[in-house]
């Protein structure tokens, strides 16, 4: 890539890092970004590719490639997404005079039900740490916490001890692009916590201001949660499609289940908009139909 382009695309990321997104949201948009500024490279002299005079038709190629490659709908809306972004950005910038995506449609894609876990199956799951260690306590504390709140890994990674409230039973948290939000705890999840506190001075070695800490001290990143989510989840299933996000899918599911409000739901979430928790209502009517097929004498399998 040409060392110009290079750093408007570093100082892309930095604007998508101070708009809030989760590294993770930023790593995939730079990432399209590049593939598709390596993809353009053709349709110029010596491959320096000049923003401004990037063309729609490029875009259109771009994604008509993806797709023969194989890309499914919902990569090709991400990537999309990705540049709208990246072009937007530009324009504030100055660095190009017209937006080449600007009426540009994101490719439309079906939402597949999320995976959950049953009500037995977060039990067992819940009951794995090894409560005879610090680090079974403490991890058993994580899983309570995720389930009774239903937060994202980075969200229990990011947590602060200053933000938890045992006696109320809140905890404070910050979502996407750093959006607040207090949820409610369990009596179990308190009961968790509480037992993970007495001994969090033997892990916190540097004064650390987050709730979850190595054994060196350190805040545990979002990729030392899910490695130490997924071996427990591995325990209690080999099916594919669960990962430690499957336990808020879980909450979400059992909370609707249990007659929870829609709304009370998206809050607890911290989903922008309804439609995103609206997803949950499928789930719970897979699992009528599901209870119908099995149960009612006309439609139940004759064994």
């Amino acid at each position: 890539m040409e060392e110009n382009n290079s750093i408007i695309v570093e100082n892309y990321s930095k604007f998508l890092k101070s708009a809030g997104l989760s590294s993770h949201s930023v790593l995939a948009y730079i990432k399209d970004t590049e593939q598709f500024l390596t993809f353009t490279e053709k349709y110029f002299e010596n491959g320096i590719v000049r923003l401004n005079e990037i063309k729609k038709y490029m875009l259109r190629d771009f994604l008509m490639q993806l797709n023969s490659d194989g890309c499914k709908n919902r990569t090709l809306a991400r990537k999309t997404t990705a540049l709208k972004k990246f072009f937007g950005f530009l324009l504030k910038r100055n660095e190009i005079e017209d937006n080449p995506v600007e009426n540009m449609k994101t490719p439309r894609y079906d939402k597949t039900l999320p995976s959950y876990f049953t009500e037995d199956e977060m039990t067992q799951l819940l009951l794995i740490p090894d409560l005879t260690t610090k680090f079974g306590i403490r991890n058993r504390a994580i899983l309570e916490l995720i389930y009774s709140c239903g937060l994202r890994i980075s969200e229990v990674s990011g947590a602060l001890i200053t933000n938890l409230n045992l006696n109320k039973k809140l905890i404070k948290v910050f979502g996407k692009r750093s959006k607040e939000r207090i949820i409610p705890l369990t009596n179990e999840s308190v009961k968790a916590l509480r037992a993970y506190l007495k001994l969090r001075s033997r892990f916190d070695t540097q004064q650390n201001i987050h709730l979850f800490l190595t054994k060196s001290g350190n805040r545990m990143q979002t990729s030392e949660l899910r490695h130490m989510i997924q071996r427990y989840i591995s325990l209690i299933t080999s099916q594919k499609g669960y990962s430690p996000h499957t336990i808020r899918h879980s909450f979400a599911t059992h909370m609707l289940n249990d007659g929870a409000d829609l709304r009370s739901i998206q809050e607890m979430l911290g989903h922008a908009n309804l439609s995103s928790t609206e997803i949950y209502t499928h789930v719970s009517l897979k699992e009528i139909k599901q209870q119908y097929h099995n149960n009612h004498p006309r439609s139940k399998k004759k064994k």
